[in-house]
C-alpha cells in the first residue's frame, strides 16, 4: 500500500517490514544520489539548491510548472522529520501485548459503532469492491483512529527533506513526484496536503505512491479525497485490497491448535508452503468446523513455537501487501471478525 501509517506511527510495536509493500511505478530518481549522512551533520544551507534540482526533476516528469510553483511556493526544512526517521523504535514486544495496545475494547465498540453509522456508505463500497465492509472499518480504525489522526505535516516539505537527507533519496523522490502529481490532478491543494511525518496520508493513510495507484473516487465528483470525504476514504481502501487479490469467497484465517510439533519448514506465507486445510489437519492441526477442506491455507508462528499458531488464507498475504507485518494483519482480521458480530 501503502506504506500505511500504523507502520510508521506504532513502528515500536512492529516486528516486521513498512507499510506499503506495492507501490505504483513512478519513473526512477534521475537526482544524484546524496551519501548517507547523520541527520545531525546535514547542512540545511544547501536544501534550497537541493529543491532546484527536484523542481527541474518534476518538470522532466511531466508535472506543469503551475504545479510545481504552487507546490513549492512556502517548502520549508523539516529537521523534526529526519529525526523521527532515525529514531523509529523497534522493540521487540509478543502478540498478545501488542493486541493488548492496539484493540483495546474502547476501540472494539468504537468500530462497531462506526459500522452502524456509516453501514450504508460502507456497503455501496463493499459491494462494488467485494471486500466486507468490517474489513474496511477496520483498515479505516487501525490507520487513523477512524480519521481522527492524519497527521499535519506538509507533505511536499517533508518529503523533499527525507529526500535531502539521503538514505532512502530514491524513495522519498518518488513519493514526492506522486504528490505533485496528485496536485496537478486536482484532488487536493498543496497547502492542504497533510499527512505523517513520514508521507502516510489521509484516513486510510495511503502513501502518494498508494494514492495513485489505488485511491478511488466514491461518489463520482471526480476527484479523490481521502482527507475529507468517507465516500472516497472507504473506496480507496476497498480498492486497495481488491486490486491486491481480495477473495469476496474466504476469510483471514483463524488460531488453531497442534496435536504435535511442526515441522519449522512448513511455516511460512511462501507459496510452496501451502497446503489444503485437510493436508493441515492430516499433520496435526486443529482447526475449526467452519474451515473448508480444500482451501489453501499457510501456517504462521508470528512468536515461534512458543507462541500462538494460526492458519491463514490467501487473503491474510493480501492485507500483508497493505503493511508487511504478521501483527498488523493479525489485528486487521481480528478486529474485522469483532465488527462482524455487531
Amino acid at each position: 500500500m501503502k506504506l500505511s501509517a500504523v507502520a510508521w506511527l506504532i513502528g515500536a510495536f512492529l516486528l516486521t517490514g513498512t507499510a506499503g509493500a506495492t507501490q505504483t511505478n513512478v519513473a526512477p530518481s534521475s537526482v544524484t544520489t546524496t551519501p548517507p549522512v547523520d541527520s545531525s551533520v546535514v547542512d540545511e544551507s544547501q536544501f534550497p539548491a537541493y529543491v532546484e534540482r527536484l523542481k527541474v526533476k518534476a518538470l522532466a516528469e511531466g508535472i506543469n510548472q503551475a504545479t510545481i510553483d504552487e507546490a513549492f511556493a512556502n517548502i520549508y526544512f523539516l529537521s523534526r522529520v529526519i529525526q523521527s526517521d532515525k529514531n523509529q523504535l523497534e522493540k521487540k514486544i509478543t502478540l498478545d501485548i501488542y493486541l493488548q495496545r492496539v484493540l483495546p475494547e474502547k476501540k472494539i465498540r468504537l468500530a462497531r459503532q462506526m459500522y452502524r453509522t456509516y453501514h450504508s456508505q460502507l456497503e455501496r463500497a463493499s459491494q462494488r469492491s467485494g471486500v466486507p465492509a468490517s474489513y474496511i472499518v477496520a483498515l479505516w480504525g487501525m490507520e487513523s483512529g477512524f480519521g481522527k489522526y492524519q497527521g499535519k505535516e506538509d507533505i511536499i516539505s517533508a518529503m523533499a527533506t527525507l529526500a535531502f537527507e539521503g538514505r532512502r533519496e530514491a524513495f522519498f523522490t518518488k513519493q514526492l513526484m506522486a504528490a505533485l502529481l496528485i496536485i496537478q490532478q486536482k484532488h487536493i491543494s498543496a497547502d492542504q496536503l497533510k499527512g505523517s511525518w513520514a508521507g502516510a496520508m489521509g484516513q486510510c493513510q495511503f502513501m502518494p505512491t498508494s494514492f495513485i495507484t489505488y485511491g478511488a473516487d466514491g461518489d463520482g465528483d471526480g476527484r479523490i479525497d481521502i482527507w475529507n470525504n468517507i465516500d472516497d476514504v472507504f473506496a480507496s481502501t476497498a480498492n486497495y485490497l481488491a486490486t491486491e487479490g481480495w477473495n469476496k469467497n474466504e476469510g483471514w484465517g483463524e488460531e488453531v491448535k497442534l496435536t504435535k510439533a511442526i515441522n519449522p519448514a512448513r511455516i511460512g506465507l511462501e507459496d510452496d508452503k501451502a497446503k489444503t486445510v485437510a493436508q493441515w489437519r492430516k499433520l496435526g492441526i486443529v482447526t475449526s468446523k467452519k474451515a473448508a477442506p480444500g482451501q489453501k491455507a499457510w501456517i504462521i508462528q508470528p512468536d515461534d513455537a512458543q507462541g500462538r499458531t494460526f492458519m491463514v488464507y490467501n487473503n491474510f498475504r493480501t492485507i500483508m501487501h497493505w503493511n508487511r507485518s504478521l501483527y498488523f494483519a493479525i489485528s486487521i482480521g481480528t478486529l474485522a471478525e469483532s465488527v462482524a458480530q455487531n
